[in-house]
């Protein structure tokens, strides 16, 4: 994140503060957020029973965390409530209503034959799985005629989503306020911003994992792009919030700087292609956001610092940046749970998810119950041990 940014996005506004909520993606992972947000609408309830309203204006989502922040955008009129209601969008998930993978039954008796078909598969259609019913469960499970109603009713100020394009290289933030025409996009080298309607679209390419989920083609400056996944290429995941106004940043990741992907790996400790991949996957969505977080607490930092005359003088304000993300190893609860894989993945896969280190890779497929409950109950618990952060966040008081 560059100091324009916070310079150009925070410029002095009457009024309450914007509180912006950033949700990083991470395929199956990001079921740590609902645990979270769970918690931190129980320790609201708590505060006030008189004030229920949705407690963010700013709404920011990446990949699966698209997903979480359209469907927090729909029930946004309901108050605290939309955190229940994101709750239960994933009590009812299931990797079949995320993906298929068809496998004839002579292709699961051997290895190679489901190898061979697979690499066709992604040679003819860039992706290994098909996301056909993400489709279907998103338009059941997210109504987008509630986004609208929350921005015109104003719980929402606006509600983003970010992808990469295939096509030029350029990381897209598509954004939708109540209204879109009288805002001003904004254009960074390597990242553009657009104000208009967000679709089921948008959030699929949103999500589009590389190599798992096939690219989806959006409609920009005239012309048809295609995108993938909005982690890749993402190198100021606050900054969409930052430009949109915010004040305070609340942030949940779903990665950790350390993972435990190669705990119990082979004696020789040489790494499995597993573990390569699942290491290659979480530097496309993770490795950016604490260097970004830590770069937007120093300048804030900085500003704070200033003598108050001088402070008094600047158009603009300092951002304050709560951030969040897994106290325990994702990766190796999620080798606790790989069994729950469908086994026609665990199949095609080629056992790569069923060795040790491989739980990395693994824990972005993982929509199962098992391991969605166990990320949930994370972010339930590492949510209350920073209850008095997140209440002195929200303008609440503590114990």
């Amino acid at each position: 994140m560059s100091l324009g940014t916070i310079i150009d996005s925070t410029l002095a506004q009457p009024g309450r503060p914007v509180r912006a909520l950033v949700l990083m993606g991470g395929g199956a992972r990001t079921a740590y957020q609902v645990g979270v947000l769970k918690a931190y609408g129980a320790m609201l309830r708590l505060q006030s029973s008189a004030d229920e309203a949705f407690p963010f204006q700013v709404l920011v989502g990446t990949s699966a965390g698209a997903i979480n922040a359209a469907c927090l955008a729909s029930a946004a009129t309901q108050g605290l409530a939309a955190f229940d209601h994101l709750g239960t969008f994933w009590s009812r998930l299931r990797s079949r209503d995320v993906y298929a993978l068809q496998l004839s039954p002579w292709m699961r008796v051997s290895r190679l034959l489901a190898a061979v078909h697979l690499w066709g598969r992604a040679r003819r259609e860039g992706a290994v799985l098909d996301t056909m019913p993400l489709v279907d469960t998103l338009h059941r499970g997210i109504a987008l005629g509630g986004i609208e109603q929350a921005l015109e009713q104003g719980a929402l100020q606006t509600v983003a989503t970010t992808a990469s394009s295939y096509t030029t290289g350029v990381h897209w933030t598509f954004c939708h306020s109540a209204q879109d025409r009288w805002h001003e996009p904004w254009n960074r080298p390597g990242r553009r911003a657009e104000f208009q309607p967000l679709t089921i679209e948008h959030l699929m390419a949103s999500s589009a994992i590389p190599f798992l989920f096939p690219a989806t083609p959006l409609w920009v400056d005239g012309r048809r792009e295609f995108f993938g996944d909005g982690s890749m290429r993402q190198v100021s995941p606050l900054s969409p919030a930052m430009h949109l106004g915010a004040h305070k940043v609340l942030v949940v990741g779903v990665g950790q700087p350390e993972r435990a992907g190669l705990v119990g790996g082979p004696p020789n400790g040489v790494p499995g292609l597993g573990a390569i991949a699942g290491h290659a996957m979480a530097s496309v969505f993770h490795d950016t956001l604490q260097a970004d977080v830590e770069q937007a607490q120093r300048v804030t930092q900085t500003l704070q610092q200033l003598p108050r005359e001088v402070a008094a003088m600047l158009p603009y304000r300092s951002v304050e940046v709560l951030s969040l993300q897994p106290s325990q190893s994702v990766d190796a609860l999620a080798q606790a749970h790989v069994h729950e894989l469908p086994p026609a993945v665990r199949r095609a896969l080629g056992g790569l998810t069923a060795r040790q280190g491989a739980g990395a890779l693994a824990s972005y497929l993982l929509f199962e119950p098992g391991f969605i409950g166990a990320l949930i109950a994370l972010g339930e618990r590492d949510a209350y041990a920073r209850k008095d952060a997140l209440l002195a966040f929200a303008g609440a008081r503590t114990a």
